[in-house]
């Protein structure tokens, strides 16, 4: 442990923040942490328009000095309820517990047991016409205000934290902030649902995970009250691929399921372009002169939420510059930092604690650092007298772990300073090499796209999406006849990309729409050793031999009417070349000595995303005939390069 992590360590201490102490329980029952060295109350706090949300606070047995809180909003429900119903851990860690701090939980508005109308994403309303006048910010700013003047023991200050969905009452709470929030953490944020996180990447839907999600998040009915039991939906096959592709187009697919009757889950397939609907819910654009510090957490294999943690950093860092602005990003799943080790996903060994690691040596720091006060406790034997200064920033202002070498690295800004662009063509012979294109005329390469067949996003049987396919094996895909493949020689040094992947794609298709899937893979040597499962839990369905793996590092869709924006579509004329220009989201990612760089390109990546029917339409209303195997051409000419382009930090 560092000196700085040992210095934010004794000040928990030395402030007062440890747990009680009190009697064990007997040996053969496990003790709930939470019931033994907390009490719980529970509160219906007034907004200001007079809808009351219920909120559940857990605050010490002891207080020797004063504690700071910390919030976490929900829609998915703060149960149990009942002040003599205690869960299992409150709070982001078992470090948050084992300090002491105060910890509220509420029901967001319009959920389980609270008060008002819940509205999916609530816009932020920047000009409210009247004192009485809500959003997420104003509910946040009223809560906070509520818990530092009633909640005992409080030291005045707050902080909240929250994944996924949780994560954008985070966001939307440090917009307009109330003074005495010092520190948020938005993890894994839902920051546009457009514009790369949950609904839509690059105009196409992300078919899977919400058709899964909206199953069971429904909307409550008008008055409070506690989460229902509800069945679980039967697909009636264990493969997504069959069920999916039997459901047939979107809104009859929905209809038949009695998903149309879920506002929430309608909505994505009533605005398919980023209209004024979505633009209202786009949450970062109100990221200007933020008064807390931030840490933002992302994971690099986050199917759910990429986009968001690095659109939440760079926003803050253009829009409020003066601000602690910090961003992680590890090697994780969806949300998968907040439990666990974090030694393994999918088929990867990191060698590593990572998740653990995080939560004491940054998010825990984090905290610490904005949230006790350190002039009420002595300093550390030799660093003066009592009333020193609080410690200093220990948390750096970007930590990520970079894959392949399976590192921590830690940055001024992200992307770092210092990079060298280097552009990756798609050559003739599936050859993708830094030397431009010189061949004249017309050459590309070509397959077929059936949406009737379309590309599987695994290899092998599943329902959903699956949590860790961002590291998936794509050597069930390089053998398709749809999809194409290019990928260079063996590296002969490592080469170490940071930041976004930029794309170029000189296409036509005989249909008039087409997605158009870029995938960049690391092709392990064919001889590397396959290491011996040493997990806990039983080895995962995707469980293979690692010699030769194709690792997914990253991979996007772009729907190609969206090419000229993603306000208004425009149909392909079949037949003639067009371009494709986007970025795929940032990699911290080794290429290693001995290994290959492959990129892959096709046209449907199915359940994950939806199918385009390769007639320009109404996707989700598209009738079953519309959809049309069409002819798909990548050029590869002078005239017309595809290529990627890579930040890549220098050799040593």
């Amino acid at each position: 442990m560092s000196a700085r992590i040992r210095l934010a360590a004794f000040v928990a201490v030395a402030a007062g923040l440890g747990p009680s102490v009190h009697a064990q329980p007997a040996p053969d029952q496990k003790p709930n942490e939470v019931r033994q060295n907390y009490t719980k109350y529970e509160h219906r706090i007034a907004m200001r328009d007079g809808a009351r949300l219920f909120t559940s606070v857990f605050v010490p047995k002891t207080c020797d000095s004063p504690h700071p809180i910390l919030l976490k909003r929900t829609p998915y429900s703060v149960a149990p309820y009942g002040v003599d119903r205690y869960p299992e851990s409150i709070g982001p860690s078992e470090h948050f517990t084992k300090a002491g701090f105060i910890v509220a939980v509420q029901d967001v508005r319009g959920r389980y047991m609270s008060e008002g109308t819940w509205v999916e994403v609530r816009p932020h309303d920047p000009a409210k016409v009247s004192r009485q006048g809500t959003d997420e910010s104003t509910d946040t700013w009223d809560t906070i205000e509520w818990l530092v003047n009633r909640v005992p023991c409080n030291n005045g200050r707050v902080g909240m934290w929250g994944i996924s969905y949780p994560c954008f009452y985070v966001s939307a709470g440090m917009i307009d902030a109330h003074p005495a929030l010092k520190a948020a953490s938005p993890q894994a944020p839902v920051t546009d649902y457009y514009l790369g996180d949950d609904s839509f990447h690059n105009g196409a839907f992300m078919l899977a995970a919400n058709f899964g999600f909206y199953t069971f998040f429904k909307p409550r009915p008008d008055e409070p009250r506690p989460p229902a039991q509800s069945l679980r939906f039967e697909y009636g096959t264990p493969s997504g691929y069959e069920f999916f592709l039997r459901m047939g187009p979107l809104w009859s697919g929905a209809e038949k399921h009695g998903l149309l009757e879920n506002v929430h889950y309608r909505i994505n397939l009533e605005h398919t372009s980023y209209d004024a609907f979505w633009r209202a819910r786009s949450v970062w654009r109100h990221f200007r002169n933020l008064p807390p510090a931030v840490l933002t957490v992302g994971g690099w294999f986050d199917a759910e939420d990429l986009m968001g943690p690095l659109r939440t950093y760079r926003t803050i860092r253009a829009g409020s510059p003066g601000v602690g602005n910090h961003l992680v990003m590890g090697p994780w799943t969806h949300g998968s930092w907040a439990k666990g080790e974090g030694s393994r996903v999918g088929n990867l060994d990191l060698g590593q604690p990572t998740a653990a690691f995080y939560r004491e040596h940054i998010e825990l720091p984090f905290f610490l650092t904005h949230l006790v006060d350190a002039k009420t406790a002595p300093p550390p034997s030799g660093a003066g007298r009592a009333g020193a200064a609080a410690p200093t920033e220990i948390v750096a202002k970007a930590t990520m772990f970079e894959t392949g070498t399976n590192r921590w690295r830690r940055f001024d800004v992200w992307p770092p300073a210092g990079l060298a662009s280097r552009t990756f063509f798609l050559r003739s012979d599936g050859r993708l090499s830094t030397e431009a294109p010189g061949e004249p005329g017309e050459a590309f390469d070509e397959y077929v796209s059936d949406p009737n067949r379309p590309v599987p996003y695994v290899g092998y049987v599943q329902m959903g999406m699956q949590g860790d396919y961002m590291t998936e094996d794509q050597r069930f895909a390089a053998t398709r006849p749809d999809v194409l493949v290019y990928q260079t020689e063996v590296l002969e040094d490592d080469l170490t990309v940071l930041g976004p992947i930029g794309v170029t794609l000189n296409v036509s298709t005989s249909g008039t729409d087409s997605d158009f899937v870029v995938k960049v893979i690391d092709v392990y040597p064919g001889d590397l050793p396959t290491p011996e499962w040493t997990g806990k839990e039983p080895r995962p369905a995707n469980y293979v031999r690692m010699g030769g793996y194709q690792q997914l590092v990253r991979g996007e869709p772009f729907r190609g009417k969206f090419r000229r924006g993603f306000e208004v579509p425009v149909p392909f004329t079949p037949g003639e070349p067009d371009v494709i220009r986007f970025d795929l989201p940032d990699v911290a990612h080794a290429f290693r000595r001995g290994h290959r760089l492959m990129v892959q390109v096709q046209s449907s990546w199915f359940p994950l995303i939806d199918r385009n029917p390769q007639t320009f339409t109404d996707i989700p209303k598209a009738r079953p005939q519309d959809f049309r195997p069409a002819t798909e051409r990548v050029y590869r000419t002078a005239a017309r390069p595809s290529s990627i382009t890579l930040a890549v930090e220098p050799q040593p």
